[in-house]
């Protein structure tokens, strides 16, 4: 753990090894000190769910850096043993920011040579998008699934995705399940009418009346 790092850098007798364990300090005594234990979660199971939504600003970045170094050793793992690894991203745009933004887009780029089949989710369309790095995110995404956007936003995705007029009626006031499919060069509208009389609908909607009724969106 990090402060398994900060007692060896406190043996150091450079001056520039005490100025670094200065810094660790609040991290691994201090406050901000929660990345400094063991987990109690077996992140060997085959799904594994972090959640960064406790996490105080401070500890924001960090958390994400964690939890993306925690993902990257799983995919080395699973190549190693001929598996394929997905990794889903709620909140997307988050993770687009400052030194976070360049690790996504690494990930982006290098996942599928190791196996990796990453996903990125997102309501904030204009957040998204005024990320620098989007462009590689874009470049390097084979399958983008678009749903119903408000008309600012789909002004920007028409010139930034080139979608024709015709096109962008899918995404304009659509119905649930009801949008484009953009894989590789080809672009198609769909209509997806998943049936609701179902443990599976159940526990996947979203809708706050429907949530009760025998499972939440987030089980």
């Amino acid at each position: 753990v990090l402060g398994d790092l900060y007692d060896e850098i406190k043996r150091q007798p450079e001056p520039e090894a005490q100025r670094i364990a200065a810094a660790l300090e609040l991290y691994v005594h201090g406050s901000l000190n929660v990345f400094n234990h063991r987990t109690n979660v077996d992140i060997n199971n085959r799904l594994v769910c972090f959640d960064i939504k406790e996490l105080g600003k401070q500890l924001k970045n960090l958390g994400m850096l964690v939890i993306q170094d925690q993902v990257w050793n799983r995919v080395t793992v699973n190549r190693s043993e001929g598996k394929s690894t997905r990794y889903y991203v709620d909140e997307f745009h988050l993770l687009l920011r400052g030194e976070v933004g360049s690790w996504s887009v690494e990930i982006w780029k290098r996942f599928r040579k190791w196996g990796g089949i990453p996903t990125g989710i997102t309501q904030n369309i204009k957040d998204l998008l005024a990320s620098p790095e989007i462009e590689n995110i874009f470049e390097n995404s084979d399958f983008i699934y678009l749903l119903n956007q408000a008309s600012g936003d789909r002004k920007i995705l028409c010139e930034r995705l080139n979608i024709s007029t015709q096109q962008a009626a899918h995404i304009s006031n659509a119905g649930p399940g009801e949008g484009l499919i953009f894989f590789g060069n080809v672009i198609l509208p769909f209509v997806d009418h998943f049936p609701q009389d179902n443990e599976l609908y159940s526990i996947m909607t979203t809708k706050l009346g429907e949530t009760g009724k025998g499972g939440t969106a987030h089980e």
